[in-house]
């Protein structure tokens, strides 16, 4: 009789049916905090694994990004895994600083990441500096931009949109995607930006089949070029949110969607793709989401196989909630987007009322 089995024999029995107990709550904790994967079959993608870091506060990461996922696998064969900040229960929050299943980024071949000020706990940073280490490939979008707010005490300070690190100065941002947070460039909810193809980058693989005066509904932002960025397009603010409203002429185009790269420790570069847009709405117009997957395709070292007519149809219903602080979807869990056919987002059965929000918006 070993050892385990004379242990088993000593618990009494209701403390045997409480360890039962647990030990099923776990398993079925673990089973429900299972990131949400779309598995991607055949296509220029097939064995290449992308992973989306999504957790901002107003524009509607939690719905870009699942959209984009699903587009990349079910067209070009990606598998496309969605991490989520989330809540205590499991449910995506806008914007939570707690994003689970951060391992999927150990075997990523591309990071998308569009998050807003956020402060991971150790475990879940450890596997974000771990891919930036290596020099995996990244794509951001919008507020990637200031994508963290880490106290200067803290081991990870310097990913900080802030960061005063010496060597690091203004964090994952500036370091990596080439722009921390610069300032907005027209208003929310009042102006619509058109989006206009550089000229001389017309031959540029990311553009192909993108066509020229793409409209996004957020506001642009004041992308600030340095002489290493590859400048694709630019954003000027419209006069209003219609799409056919005529442009802003006191606020001239700023550059917006660039490539760059960023150095590892051993003095190699490794691929940057950075949109200053990428609103849920945003992706409702074809050429800016065209873009942006021409963008990912060449962040994965896949530019070859980038097509005019490369298939971007949305994978089941996309339904994308306007942009807003406190407007995101509520009580639903990353379960609830898998497979294809799952609406995004699902109608909430008891939407939160929404809080009046008076600090500084970016």
């Amino acid at each position: 009789m070993n050892n385990r089995t004379l242990l088993h024999r000593s618990i009494p029995t209701k403390m045997k049916s409480l360890l039962l107990l647990l030990t099923s709550l776990c398993s079925l904790s673990l089973a429900t905090a299972a990131p949400l994967v779309f598995e991607g079959t055949d296509g220029p993608g097939k064995g290449k694994h992308i992973v989306f870091l999504a957790s901002d506060h107003e524009y509607r990461t939690e719905e870009t990004c699942p959209a984009l996922a699903r587009i990349l696998a079910k067209h070009q064969g990606f598998k496309c895994t969605v991490l989520f900040g989330v809540d205590k229960d499991g449910h995506i929050e806008a914007g939570s600083s707690n994003v689970p299943d951060m391992d999927a980024l150990d075997s990523a071949d591309l990071l998308v990441i569009f998050t807003r000020f956020l402060n991971l706990p150790a475990g879940q940073m450890d596997h974000l500096v771990a891919y930036l280490d290596r020099g995996g490939p990244v794509v951001g979008l919008r507020t990637a931009s200031h994508g963290f707010k880490i106290p200067a005490n803290s081991p990870y300070a310097k990913y900080s949109f802030d960061s005063k690190v010496p060597g690091y100065e203004k964090g994952f941002g500036h370091q990596i995607l080439g722009n921390t947070w610069v300032g907005h460039y027209g208003q929310n909810h009042k102006q619509a930006t058109r989006i206009s193809l550089l000229p001389d980058q017309k031959d540029n693989p990311i553009l192909q089949g993108v066509g020229d005066g793409a409209v996004c509904m957020a506001g642009a932002y004041n992308g600030v070029a340095a002489p290493d960025f590859t400048v694709l397009t630019t954003s000027q603010p419209m006069v209003s949110m219609d799409r056919d409203a005529a442009l802003d002429t006191s606020k001239p185009p700023v550059p917006s969607t660039w490539t760059r790269s960023y150095k590892t420790a051993d003095g190699k570069e490794h691929r940057v793709f950075h949109s200053t847009q990428g609103a849920s709405e945003d992706i409702l117009d074809p050429d800016y989401r065209r873009l942006l997957i021409n963008g990912i395709f060449w962040a994965a070292g896949l530019e070859a196989a980038i097509k005019p007519d490369l298939e971007i149809a949305f994978v089941g219903p996309y339904q994308p909630n306007t942009f807003s602080f406190g407007g995101h979807a509520k009580n639903v869990k990353p379960s609830d987007l898998a497979g294809w056919d799952s609406p995004i987002m699902p109608e909430s059965p008891a939407q939160a009322p929404k809080k009046k929000d008076n600090t500084k918006k970016n």
